[in-house]
């Protein structure tokens, strides 16, 4: 599992943590079952406070995407194929509408967007 803290960001780092997390599980780069870094392990490998990442933790656990055991750390819980897809989707609708308000902004017209994602997707 890799994760990148960028002390630049506006997002806190707890969140940086977890949307990293929470991408690499969508991605499937973390499978179900998956044992994650202990929370101080993790802590001590980003030079990071405990209570930053058990915020992280406790985020992902709240959201159905890890599963705590006492005693034993926490696992990748298992996915909802159809929940997952549609998380996958959200993602790519968020990321599109940035992308369209950009080029909005630009002065771009409607057309031009969808010729251009049309030339992308063919590629």
């Amino acid at each position: 599992m890799k994760i990148l803290i960028s002390n630049a960001s506006q997002e806190p780092i707890y969140e940086q943590i977890s949307k990293q997390i929470r991408d690499q599980i969508i991605k499937g780069t973390l499978e179900e079952g998956y044992l994650l870094p202990s929370i101080r392990g993790l802590a001590r490998e980003l030079q990071i406070s405990v209570i930053t990442t058990k915020r992280s933790y406790e985020e992902l656990e709240k959201e159905g995407f890890i599963e705590t055991v006492p005693g034993k750390g926490s696992y990748v819980a298992p996915q909802n194929l159809s929940l997952l897809k549609e998380k996958k989707l959200k993602i790519i609708q968020d990321q599109l509408a940035e992308i369209v308000d950009q080029a909005m902004m630009l002065g771009v017209e409607k057309d031009e967007i969808i010729n251009i994602i049309k030339i992308l997707t063919e590629e």
